[in-house]
């Protein structure tokens, strides 16, 4: 397992790995639990995912209140999720979640032990925060599309 400040840019990782087979997707959402998935549904997941935390994070630490989380997520599948994923999709969704990740581990490197364990009334630890934007499940319900038989 990677040093906790370091998780989410390995999730990254592996989420982008997924995404190089994504270019080759055929149009028809991929169901995953009760929901469905697309390669742009993903990589917008994924990208609102370590948004919406790292806002909340950033308040915490300034002391502020955090502004209410009001997306649909993956909840609601978009007109933009179903468009094609081209090779210029993956390269801007590289360029993006790698400039995220890197924020998020410039920050994570900042902190004491105390404010990765600090709990918060009604709130997730820092810890736990990152333990879950860790999880791929976004990238893991769209796959490994080149392995796909078809």
């Amino acid at each position: 397992m990677p040093e906790p400040s370091r998780m989410i840019e390995e999730s990254v990782s592996h989420a982008l790995r997924l995404a190089q087979s994504w270019t080759g997707w055929d149009g028809t959402p991929i169901p995953a639990d009760d929901r469905v998935y697309t390669p742009h549904k993903a990589i917008r997941r994924i990208t609102d995912h370590l948004i919406d935390h790292l806002a909340e994070v950033e308040a915490r630490l300034a002391g502020v209140p955090t502004i209410p989380d009001h997306w649909h997520a993956s909840a609601i599948t978009t007109p933009g999720d179903l468009a094609p994923f081209t090779k210029e999709d993956l390269a801007e969704a590289t360029s993006r979640l790698t400039r995220l990740a890197q924020i998020w581990t410039v920050r994570l490197e900042s902190l004491t032990e105390q404010q990765w364990d600090q709990a918060t009334l009604g709130a997730w630890t820092i810890r736990e925060i990152v333990e879950h934007l860790a999880d791929t499940y976004y990238a893991d319900a769209v796959g490994n599309l080149a392995s796909t038989p078809g």
